[in-house]
């Protein structure tokens, strides 16, 4: 639990020295779960975030994560490839690890304000602590751009991972969402 408070401090304090550069908060739920994303720009092309997820869709579940991506972003497409820190508290077991994966968009030509696309970021045994083995998150997106900087989604989102004392993946939390994104 001190891991989780250290990582989220430190991704909150991060963000609030950002807060005149451009970024973005995300709101999404669910009846099982709930999950906060604030994202900044450190300089332009690289953005540092963090975010929460709380759920009860399986045994109960909080995970934080701390992420460093590359980004790029045009009118066809909105991308971003890196870095995130992912620490687990859940019934099946603890722990945090060093994961690689992104994000990805595209913007629908006929419906300039809709884009579709997803996540992934996967967590390897390598670079993993205390009970974790691995994990994996995905999640699957369409966003509509309400008004300039506020997006409204529906979506998938996947969460597993593997605990030293129980064999195999666990499904930590899954199923369908919407959500709220603002640009500033």
């Amino acid at each position: 639990m001190k891991t989780l408070w250290l990582l989220t401090s430190a991704t909150f304090l991060a963000l609030g020295s950002m807060a005149a550069q451009a970024g973005n908060l995300d709101l999404n739920l669910n009846s099982d779960a709930v999950q906060f994303e604030a994202n900044g720009n450190l300089a332009p092309n690289i953005a540092l975030g963090g975010g929460l997820l709380s759920s009860d869709d399986n045994e109960d579940v909080t995970a934080l994560h701390a992420q460093l991506l590359g980004t790029e972003s045009t009118r066809d497409y909105d991308i971003g490839v890196g870095v995130r820190w992912s620490q687990y508290d859940t019934d099946y077991g603890d722990g945090g690890g060093l994961g690689l994966g992104g994000y990805g968009y595209v913007y629908v030509p006929s419906i300039p304000r809709l884009s579709l696309g997803g996540y992934g970021f996967y967590t390897p045994d390598v670079v993993a602590t205390q009970d974790l083995e691995d994990s994996l998150e995905y999640g699957l997106r369409a966003r509509y751009q309400v008004v300039r900087n506020v997006d409204a989604y529906v979506g998938y989102r996947r969460v597993e991972a593997e605990f030293d004392n129980r064999s195999g993946d666990r499904t930590l939390d899954s199923g369908a969402l919407a959500g709220l994104r603002l640009t500033f």
